[in-house]
C-alpha cells in the first residue's frame, strides 16, 4: 500500500514537473491607437515529445514574455543571438506558429489570436512576411508573374482587367522588369530573388511586414539596395517593419527603436539613439563590443561572453543570463528581474537597476 501510495505521488509530481505552467499574474493592455501593434507578455512554448506514444516530457521556450508596441509608419529592429527566439516572436505574432501559449497580440485594437478563419483570412493581406532565404520561399514550379499575383488573385483585390498591369506596377516598384514575369526563380541572382520576396508582400499592400533577416543571404553591395528598397517603399506606402537581424550595424541604419532578445525574453527595448550610444543590459553591451570599427587603429574594448547559451528547454532559475554574466550577484541566481524605464522610453530587464 505504502509503494502505491509513493508511486502515485512520484507519478504526480512527474505530471506537474512536465505540465505547462501558465502565468495566472497575466494583465491584458488596453490598445491605445498612436501603436499598430502591441504585444503583450507573448509566449510560445513547443512540446518535447518522447517514447513510443510520443509523451510530452517537457516544453522549449523559444518565446517567453515578449512585450512591446510598434508605432505606425515606423522600423523595430530585433536583434540577438541564433536561437534567441527572433524568428519565432515574427510567426508568433503572424499567428504561422499555430497557437499562442500566453499573452496578448493586437493588431490595429484587435487580438489576432481571437479572430476566426475566415476574418483571419481577411486580415492576411494586412500583415506579411519576407523570409530569410529568398530562395527556398520561392515556388519553382511557378513563373515569378504567378508567385507576385497568386495571393492578389486569391484575395480578389483587383479586377481581371486591372490584373497584369498591377502586378507590373507592384514588380517595378521592386525593381524588377516586366518581361522577368515568365521567368522562373532559379534564373534569377539572389539580390534579385529578394526583390521578388517583397514585392510578393506588397502586392497584398500590407500594413505590417515582418523582415525575417531579408538580407542576411546577399554580399554587402545588394544588402545597400535591397534596404533602400525598403526604405523607400516604407515611405512611399507608410508600412510598418518589424526587422529582424545579425547585422547590428544594418539595425541601427533602418530602425526607429531596438528590441534585444536572450533566450527568448527582451531584456533591453528603447529608440535606436538610446540603444546605441547607451546599452544598458551587459548582454546588449556584450553584442555591440563585437560591431566591427572601420579604423585599424582603434581599439576594441570586446566583451566576451563565457560559456554557451542555456537550453530554452531547461532555462536558468532567476535572470536567464546570470550564468555569462560578468556583473552576477546572489539574487540574479533567484530572482527574476523586473523591468525598468531607465530614461523615458529606455527599458531594460537586470537587478543592476532596481531602486
Amino acid at each position: 500500500m505504502a509503494n502505491e501510495k509513493t508511486a502515485q505521488a512520484s507519478k504526480e509530481h512527474e505530471k506537474k514537473k512536465n505540465a505547462l505552467s501558465i502565468d495566472n499574474s497575466f494583465v491584458p493592455v488596453e490598445y491605445d491607437p498612436q501603436y499598430l501593434l502591441m504585444v503583450n507578455q507573448l509566449k510560445k512554448y513547443f512540446p518535447i515529445k518522447s517514447g513510443m506514444v510520443s509523451k510530452t516530457v517537457g516544453w522549449v521556450r523559444a518565446v517567453d514574455g515578449v512585450t512591446f508596441n510598434l508605432k505606425r509608419g515606423t522600423t523595430m529592429g530585433l536583434v540577438g543571438e541564433s536561437g534567441c527566439g527572433k524568428t519565432t516572436t515574427g510567426r508568433t505574432i503572424l499567428r504561422l506558429s499555430g497557437e499562442k501559449t500566453g499573452g496578448q497580440v493586437l493588431f490595429n485594437g484587435q487580438e489576432v489570436y481571437d479572430l476566426s478563419a475566415r476574418e483571419m483570412r481577411a486580415l492576411r493581406t494586412k500583415m506579411q512576411i519576407i523570409f530569410q532565404d529568398p530562395f527556398s520561399s520561392l515556388s519553382p514550379r511557378l513563373p515569378v508573374g504567378e508567385i507576385i499575383g497568386e495571393a492578389v488573385r486569391e484575395h480578389g483585390l483587383v479586377s481581371k482587367e486591372e490584373f497584369n498591369d498591377y502586378i507590373d506596377q507592384v514588380m517595378d516598384n521592386c525593381g524588377l522588369q516586366p518581361f522577368h514575369k515568365d521567368r522562373y526563380p532559379h534564373e534569377f541572382s539572389g539580390g534579385q530573388r529578394q526583390r521578388i520576396c517583397i514585392a510578393r508582400a506588397l502586392a497584398l499592400n500590407p500594413e505590417f511586414v515582418v523582415c525575417d533577416e531579408p538580407v542576411s543571404a546577399l554580399d554587402v553591395s545588394i544588402q545597400a539596395q535591397i534596404i533602400n528598397l525598403l526604405k523607400e517603399l516604407q515611405e512611399q506606402y507608410k508600412l510598418t517593419y518589424l526587422f529582424i537581424s545579425h547585422d547590428l550595424s544594418v539595425v541601427e541604419h533602418i530602425s526607429d527603436t531596438v528590441g534585444v532578445m536572450y533566450l527568448g525574453s527582451m531584456v533591453e527595448y528603447g529608440s535606436t539613439g538610446d540603444i546605441f550610444k547607451n546599452p544598458l543590459h551587459p548582454y546588449t553591451k556584450a553584442l555591440f563590443s563585437a560591431i566591427p570599427v572601420p579604423d585599424p587603429k582603434a581599439k576594441m574594448n570586446r566583451i566576451v561572453l563565457e560559456g554557451s547559451i542555456p537550453s530554452p528547454a531547461n532555462p536558468p532559475s532567476g535572470c536567464k543570463f546570470h550564468t555569462r554574466c560578468q556583473n552576477c550577484m546572489q539574487r540574479c541566481k533567484e530572482e527574476v528581474p523586473a523591468q525598468h524605464e531607465v530614461e523615458p522610453g529606455h527599458y531594460v530587464v537586470c537587478h543592476l537597476y532596481d531602486k
